[in-house]
């Protein structure tokens, strides 16, 4: 067969696969949804995943007024990423095998890293808990405070995640190799900078990370009252077409008296408070937003798209109730606090229901000239390897596709810490 691969090249691919599986780190600590190659072709590569139902319980035997209606709530998750490597070998070249191996093993690794990458920027840019900590990365108070506030919004226990940039991962360890009548721990942060499980967390060292900017907007305030958000599972448009929601974000109008906000701000706004999301109970700390887009601005006033939308059971329906996050509807005039007041770099964490990876195959034909190989690691995640030989220029091309996707389900079950802020 023209193109064939030989048995070194099999077995060079079989050990790139490995390193590929092996540098997935990221990826193996997030949900894992496999689709329907065919049904995702013909949905635009989106598919609607649910998100899980919060019920409500009521007082005494008597049940007759309290069946109300049930709203489930799903989120779009979308198959993006197309990420591929390429080579081109001479016939010089290929006298020397270790070279096709190497540049396998190098592929296989830019590859993982995209994935990885993937998994950071949705879990930093979509996540909306926020921890604001003045000093610089300094130990266990600071993944501790994590800990906390996804506890008091009832975010399940285990299986959570915190990665963090090196700098402040190595502060972290810093902190615990000076911690002398410990017995082990000290001395590993010590030789190997390693901090390991910390109040609850997982805890990753990133050798790259995303910075967020600073804050520009000054004397930012709620632009009009009653802007909350009411969950549904579908909308209706004037046509009489229905389509799904995506109750993750709602449209804001504010007021900016000076300066400009950007996507990626994290604020609070006064008087509304954080609710758990089981029991419904003040949690007595301020609910922490992000801005995802600038929708409209002139004047100083404008709207922006946030996330988590405010669902402070305003309108009095089964599924504010059902789903309310806050404790109260913003005042009109209320003042909004940003927390990101230094550029910083994020530190991001989150639980594993949080955030879904959506591994997809590629149909590459295997009797179009070019040889095939493809494999699936562990995570699902499917590479395949592709070689054709050119026999005018002797050259033989190379190609590393994978494809997928990375979904945020729950905002509120993920977030950032920013150290050294104002």
């Amino acid at each position: 067969m023209a193109n064939a691969f030989s048995k070194e090249e099999r077995v060079a691919f079989e050990d790139i696969l490995t390193g590929f599986n092996d540098a997935l780190v990221l990826s193996s600590l997030v949900n894992k949804y496999n689709t329907n190659g065919q049904q995702m072709e013909r949905s635009s590569d989106t598919i609607w995943r649910p998100v899980p139902y919060i019920a409500q319980s009521y007082d005494g035997s008597d049940a007759t007024s309290n069946f109300g209606d049930n709203t489930q709530l799903a989120v779009p998750a979308t198959i993006g990423y197309q990420k591929h490597v390429t080579a081109l070998m001479t016939a010089k070249d290929l006298r020397d095998d270790l070279q096709e191996n190497r540049l396998g093993k190098s592929a296989a690794q830019k590859l993982a890293s995209d994935i990885n990458v993937a998994v950071l920027s949705v879990a930093s840019n979509q996540g909306t808990l926020v921890v604001k900590r003045t000093t610089a990365a300094g130990g266990y108070s600071d993944v501790a405070e994590a800990d906390r506030l996804m506890n008091e919004q009832g975010v399940m226990m285990g299986d959570r995640n915190f990665a963090l940039t090196s700098g402040d991962y190595n502060g972290m360890a810093a902190d615990l190799a000076a911690r002398q009548t410990m017995n082990n721990i000290p001395t590993e942060a010590y030789r190997r900078s390693y901090v390991g499980e910390v109040a609850g967390f997982q805890t990753f060292k990133m050798d790259n990370g995303q910075r967020l900017t600073a804050a520009a907007g000054t004397t930012v305030t709620i632009n009009g009252a009653n802007q909350y958000h009411t969950p549904a599972a579908t909308s209706t448009a004037a046509t009489g077409e229905t389509s799904n929601v995506d109750n993750r974000y709602q449209t804001l109008a504010i007021t900016v008296g000076s300066g400009t906000v950007a996507v990626g701000d994290c604020f609070t706004i006064t008087g509304v408070n954080a609710v758990h999301h089981i029991t419904k109970q003040d949690t007595g700390q301020l609910k922490t937003f992000r801005i995802v887009e600038i929708l409209t601005g002139s004047g100083g006033t404008g709207t922006v798209k946030i996330s988590p939308a405010i669902v402070s059971n305003g309108g009095s329906t089964d599924a504010e109730a059902q789903y309310q996050n806050v404790t109260a509807t913003p005042a009109n005039g209320a003042a909004i606090t940003f927390l990101n007041t230094v550029t910083a770099p994020m530190n991001c964490f989150w639980h594993r229901d949080a955030i879904e990876l959506l591994p997809a195959s590629l149909a590459v034909p295997t009797d179009a000239g070019a040889d095939i190989m493809r494999a699936t690691t562990d995570q699902g995640v499917e590479l395949v390897m592709q070689k054709q030989f050119d026999i005018n220029t002797q050259k033989t091309k190379y190609r590393w596709d994978t494809l997928f996707g990375v979904a945020m389900v729950n905002p509120e079950m993920a977030g950032i810490m920013l150290f050294s802020q104002t």
